[in-house]
């Protein structure tokens, strides 16, 4: 049965998929890799704040382009709209293939690490390998079954998610603070000494390559600000409620990592941050305030933040392959919608079971000594996942200069337009393509940055091959 999707998330469900779906670990795990490329507090803090404006302006920026293409499939039908058919699908390839079952696959695996941690900690129990491997399987299934029994049930879960993620984010920066006020004799005493020197002595001796990889670090934590587009066909009144939940999502975001960040520096040094090895800066952060409690509380919290982020990325990404089957660029069937539900079931579940079929080669790769023991799984994937976000997502937010001139008539009356154009979406597109340019000069991000090259080409070529031909009619009049 195929049919329009319903229009059921509001702008408070609507603001929990950008702040929920972006808040999973990178807030958590990747202050560690910024402390790495960038040894003063102050350099560090910047990339975070850096990170945060970046993500507002291309918030500012895709408001507009959502506002005047809101459609499902988000990202996918502004590039095919403005580019052609060509951009679209190459998006899709990317996405499905790499960005975002890449980012599902290591959210349920830290979902499921999280949760052994927290069982270790309180009862002494703990997985072994392909046990949780097990785990992490039926973690995705489960939540892909619930969203296939609905957007609205979903859409809720998210919001409560969101809810305890943000009130976790508050706490963990409110702890310093209180632990100075509450605690007479505290066995850590939280400091600002933690945070000179507070700049380099001389700027010319900042290696600006590693702080471009510390920004590809940063560009993880605040992935997903662009998921509310996917869904844009089920917002209520979505000229108003996508702007409203893309901003305000940003700026909540851009307070609560800045604070976070703030207080990890008041109880673990740039040294000692950079030494902690798999262990998230959360969890030491929380182990040195409150003891064994505080990693407890710590795993938990990491724990239901992938998780919200996690149903998150399961509720959105399945609307991708629904807009491309509705083009003809994938499989019928991936079209249909529950007939009870009304829930694109059938792409739910083939982009969770390709996110599944990922995990289970990850761990295979890692069994056989064919992922080198020198970088993590969770870092490999995740800077896979940026080289190919802030490629297409960076054609995404210049797709704004294509739609003012083919979409001119509409310029007038569209209920919000993009403050400070063109400034804002130049000062984006240039500083996400240097960004981008750091990953193919840097050490440690050439690979993945080569291979997200090579899995574009070979998506170019099945277009070439089997889509070209078809006529472009989804191109917007010029």
């Amino acid at each position: 049965m195929t049919s329009k999707l319903p229009r059921v998330l509001g702008p408070w469900m609507a603001a929990a998929v950008v702040v929920g779906t972006v808040i999973g670990s990178g807030v958590f795990k990747k202050a560690k890799n910024v402390a790495i490329d960038c040894p003063e507090f102050g350099l560090a803090l910047s990339v975070w704040v850096l990170g945060g404006l970046l993500a507002l302006f291309g918030a500012l920026t895709i408001a507009e382009v959502a506002v005047r293409i809101p459609k499902a499939g988000g990202n996918y039908a502004f590039l095919r709209d403005s580019y052609g058919r060509w951009a679209g699908f190459l998006w899709g390839w990317v996405d499905f293939g790499i960005i975002r079952t890449s980012s599902i696959g290591v959210l349920a695996v830290m979902f499921v690490e999280s949760l052994n941690d927290l069982l270790m900690q309180t009862v002494d129990v703990s997985f072994e390998r392909w046990l949780r491997v097990v785990a992490t399987l039926f973690t995705i299934a489960t939540l892909t079954a619930l969203n296939i029994r609905g957007t609205r049930i979903g859409g809720r879960l998210q919001l409560v998610l969101t809810l305890f993620k943000v009130g976790s984010l508050l706490a963990i920066i409110a702890l310093p603070i209180a632990i100075l006020v509450f605690v007479s004799h505290p066995v850590n005493v939280p400091t600002t000494a933690n945070m000179t020197p507070f700049w380099p002595s001389d700027f010319s001796q900042i290696n600006w390559s590693k702080y471009g990889q510390a920004a590809v670090a940063v560009q993880w934590a605040y992935h997903g600000w662009l998921n509310i587009t996917p869904v844009a066909e089920e917002v209520t009144d979505p000229q108003r409620n996508i702007p409203r939940a893309l901003i305000g999502g940003v700026l909540l975001l851009i307070a609560l990592y800045v604070g976070a960040n703030v207080a990890y520096y008041t109880v673990i040094s740039q040294t000692e941050m950079m030494e902690l090895g798999t262990t998230p800066v959360s969890t030491a952060f929380c182990v040195r305030l409150l003891g064994n409690v505080g990693g407890a509380i710590a795993s938990l919290i990491l724990m239901t933040s992938v998780f919200g982020s996690l149903n998150g990325n399961i509720l959105v990404a399945p609307r991708l392959l629904y807009a491309m089957s509705d083009d003809g660029m994938a499989p019928k069937r991936l079209r249909e919608l529950h007939p009870k539900f009304r829930t694109p079931a059938a792409a739910m579940v083939v982009f969770s079971g390709w996110a599944m079929l990922l995990v289970v080669a990850a761990e295979i790769a890692r069994e056989s000594g064919l992922i080198s023991a020198k970088k993590s799984v969770f870092d490999i994937l995740t800077d896979y996942c940026v080289v190919g976000a802030t490629a297409f997502e960076t054609m995404g937010v210049a797709a704004i200069f294509i739609l003012r001139r083919t979409q001119r008539e509409l310029t007038p009356t569209l209920p919000y337009r993009c403050p400070g154009y063109p400034v804002v979406p130049i000062v984006y597109v240039l500083i996400l393509f240097a960004i981008l340019m750091n990953m193919f000069i840097g050490e440690t991000q050439r690979t993945e940055a080569i291979v997200g090259v090579g899995f574009v080409a070979i998506g170019a070529m099945v277009y070439a091959a089997f889509l070209q031909k078809k006529p472009d009619k989804f191109r917007s009049p010029g």
